[in-house]
């Protein structure tokens, strides 16, 4: 099974109200990973008994931290009798692009769209910002497959040319690995070819003043860590290709959003989280839109969130295009 494919879901609401669903979801083929529930509040604590430990996550009080705790993809909430405000808790996932499932519609959509479906005799309203169409998502992945493999076999020389000269340029491995943030906060190794000395890491910290970006992304002119090799494997994005790999390993996409480092991640607010709504990419939106020319993280971020809201397989395939003539030029690239 790949990763990510089966949404982590909470249910927010009773213990009982909890077990009904559990039932009837039982009694379902929905693909569905139900981690546990959450209480409306934390005055509910109380009514939690041992044997409810191992299932109760928290109190909506605490949402954002259950979030991204357990690296939450959808929230399910069955509406409580008593008076209490969701509009908050809604904005806050949609912020966070994670889907909510609600009883009935009478919440402000804002920027998700939604649709009413059934699990058992519960009625559910669903908020999404990333397409549940089960057809499109398929043909994205048939994509991904057909494009990671025919990635691998075209750019084998290049690879392997690009392999010795990052082996003689300077010492150190080839392929460099890193833990990045992928869909909803899951993490993974990443692959690259090697661009940069060995002790790139540890001199970021002294380099941080030259940081042209705004934001939580780290680019400097001339960056003194970078090879003479990495400098064109960078150019023309060659240094991207291993990555081929964590496509066909499903952490990665061909087309996405930009995985962040675990640092980044740490430092997202709540409305950065949702340009990993998705699984990130090789190339995407705000690649083909500047590249390195872009400065402001904010405006990375809305290039992001605009791919996400206007997602489909064609504009996937424009994407791909644009990156090819992007590349081929190196235009944008450092």
């Amino acid at each position: 099974r790949n990763r990510g494919e089966v949404p982590r879901t909470a249910f927010v609401g009773r213990r009982a109200q909890y077990n009904k669903f559990r039932y009837f979801l039982k009694k379902t083929s929905i693909p569905l990973e139900l981690v546990g529930y959450i209480t409306a509040s934390a005055q509910e604590l109380a009514q939690i008994s041992e044997g409810d430990a191992g299932e109760y996550l928290g109190s909506l009080e605490d949402l954002e931290m259950l979030i991204r705790r357990y690296h939450l993809d959808q929230i399910l909430q069955k509406r409580e009798e008593q008076l209490f405000s969701m509009q908050k808790y809604v904005d806050l996932c949609i912020d966070m692009g994670v889907t909510v499932r609600m009883v009935v519609d009478f919440y402000k959509r804002r920027r998700a769209d939604s649709y009413v479906s059934c699990v058992g005799t519960y009625p559910v309203i669903t908020y999404h910002t990333v397409t549940l169409n089960t057809g499109e998502q398929v043909i994205k992945r048939i994509m991904d497959v057909a494009g990671g493999l025919a990635g691998i076999v075209l750019f084998s020389p290049v690879m392997l040319l690009a392999a010795l000269a990052i082996k003689l340029d300077s010492p150190g491995p080839v392929i460099f690995r890193q833990t990045r943030v992928g869909k909803n906060g899951r993490t993974f190794q990443i692959y690259k070819f090697r661009s940069m000395y060995m002790d790139a890491e540890e001199r970021k910290a002294e380099l941080m003043g030259q940081n042209k970006m705004e934001g939580l992304m780290f680019k400097m002119d001339n960056d003194p860590r970078i090879t003479k090799v990495g400098r064109f494997i960078r150019k023309f994005s060659i240094d991207e290709l291993p990555q081929f790999y964590n496509v066909l390993r499903g952490d990665m996409s061909l087309v996405g959003t930009r995985p962040p480092t675990l640092d980044e991640f740490e430092q997202y607010s709540s409305h950065h989280k949702r340009r990993l709504s998705m699984r990130p990419g090789i190339t995407g939106l705000w690649q083909v839109s500047g590249r390195s020319q872009i400065e402001d993280f904010e405006e990375v971020v809305r290039l992001d969130c605009q791919y996400i809201d206007n997602w489909s397989p064609s504009l996937d395939i424009k994407i791909l295009f644009k990156t090819l003539g992007v590349v081929f030029t190196g235009h944008g690239a450092q």
